[in-house]
């Protein structure tokens, strides 16, 4: 792979984790011990996921067909003392690896394995202590642990997890590189204040041990009105430094950069309605660069199915810097396309995403959803063309509360290919993606 190449997949590695959604949707501890004011649970969760691609995007010929896995386990201690309230912390091991090719970015070769810690953090909340901020109106935490701010736009985690396909394995994490093993920071210090109602806000230092993130240090702040309606809130972050061995181009300018946003999610008093939007703005040495998006939707209750529908406009600006965006609150949230999101590109910066999905439930078990997504990149003299469009077709089957199988099939069509200014391999036909996830949550 030509140093270039290098370059460019260090940055587009954002990689969507189904693990995120089960981590939100479903139980993944089991209680060891539980009285009045002490509670211990055992975390264990385990993905496996089949995937084929039949075009790939390194600069090989082909397809590929790989495996990845990971397994996550660990403790949780969360114990009261009366009117001083709670202290509370987790250790959880991470053992991960990929099979087969290689995904078909070339992040991965099919050798990585590896355990180490994901998440080891402890902290303390106030209870009711400080009436006036509410209950757990202080909470304060520090160590190795998940951080997202807002709807996670800019920051959703430290979730990039390359293999040894990069730079002879410089930036390998573990593999497992769709299904993202690895999330937590490696050191943060957080206090949050005021509950999750009414004002409420937080102070953050935050240190990325992710050479895919240029080991990245950054302080940040959050402020936010929460009602009914929803919530409003501001987002301000500081680039403290970074690690020059392993930033590329744009990573190199976080140090020094100052980033702001305002941002917006909830039902504006709708019922059945959703609606989100940020508009954020980066500060930095090369000249300001700035990323937005607006999304609606409705959800049809009354109807067969309860289908959900959702339009969202984003666009990033030519030098946008995506930072540590990711998934979070569901597919194309913020890996736009299940091709394009974590293989082709675009990657979040240079582009402009229309994107329509529609999800129904015809059982209470079964998700199926649509996903169409239409990219243009904003300026190609001298940058890939990305331009294309891409159709995901999923369900979700929750077989029972330890077992969730996901299929998915996609079929992305660029407008260019490798020949004339693209990355596709093989010509600009559309390429056939298949997998299939397999979560045990506990």
């Amino acid at each position: 792979m030509q140093h270039t190449q290098q370059i460019r997949h260090l940055y587009r590695a954002i990689s969507l984790s189904i693990a995120l959604t089960l981590i939100e949707s479903s139980a993944q501890a089991f209680e060891l011990y539980a009285d009045d004011d002490t509670h211990v649970t055992g975390n264990f969760l385990a993905v496996y996921g089949l995937f084929n691609s039949r075009k790939n995007y390194d600069g090989t010929t082909g397809g590929s067909t790989w495996r990845e896995g990971f397994i996550k386990y660990g403790l949780s201690i969360d114990q009261r003392f009366g009117a001083l309230g709670s202290v509370y912390g987790t250790a959880n091991l991470v053992s991960s690896g990929t099979w087969g090719d290689g995904d078909a970015s070339g992040v991965t070769t099919g050798s990585e394995r590896t355990t180490k810690f994901d998440e080891a953090f402890a902290g303390w909340r106030s209870g009711e202590l400080f009436p006036a901020l509410g209950k757990e109106g202080v909470d304060l935490s520090f160590g190795r642990q998940v951080i997202m701010l807002g709807d996670g736009f800019i920051i959703n985690d430290d979730g990039p997890n390359l293999g040894k396909g990069v730079d002879d394995g410089k930036f390998n994490r573990g593999g497992a590189y769709y299904i993202a093993a690895r999330h937590a920071f490696d050191q943060t210090a957080v206090l949050r204040l005021g509950g999750k109602d009414g004002v409420h806000g937080s102070v953050m230092w935050i240190k990325s041990d992710n050479r895919a993130q240029a080991n990245t240090e950054m302080a940040a702040g959050t402020l936010d009105y929460t009602a009914a309606p929803g919530t409003v809130g501001l987002t301000y972050i500081h680039g403290i430094s970074v690690d020059d061995r392993y930033a590329n181009d744009l990573q190199k300018q976080r140090a020094g950069m100052n980033i702001y946003s305002l941002r917006g999610a909830g039902n504006a008093g709708i019922e059945n309605a959703h609606f989100s939007f940020e508009y954020a703005w980066q500060d930095k040495d090369a000249g300001p660069e700035k990323a937005w998006y607006t999304e609606g939707g409705y959800t049809f209750a009354a109807l067969p199915w309860s289908p959900d529908l959702t339009y969202r406009y984003s666009r990033y600006s030519k030098n946008w810097d995506a930072m540590f965006s990711g998934f979070n609150r569901g597919y194309g949230t913020w890996v736009q396309g299940e091709v394009a999101g974590n293989y082709s590109g675009p990657f979040n910066t240079n582009t402009e995403v229309q994107h329509v999905a529609l999800k129904v439930k015809p059982l209470d078990s079964v998700t199926v959803g649509a996903l169409f997504f239409d990219y243009k990149t904003l300026s190609k003299g001298g940058m890939l063309n990305l331009d294309g469009r891409e159709l995901d077709l999923y369900a979700e089957w929750a077989v029972n509360e330890h077992l969730i199988v996901t299929p998915l099939l996609g079929l992305y069509k660029p407008n260019k290919d490798e020949s004339n200014g693209g990355n596709q391999v093989g010509g600009n036909g559309t390429n056939l993606y298949s997998q299939v996830t397999v979560a045990v949550p506990f």
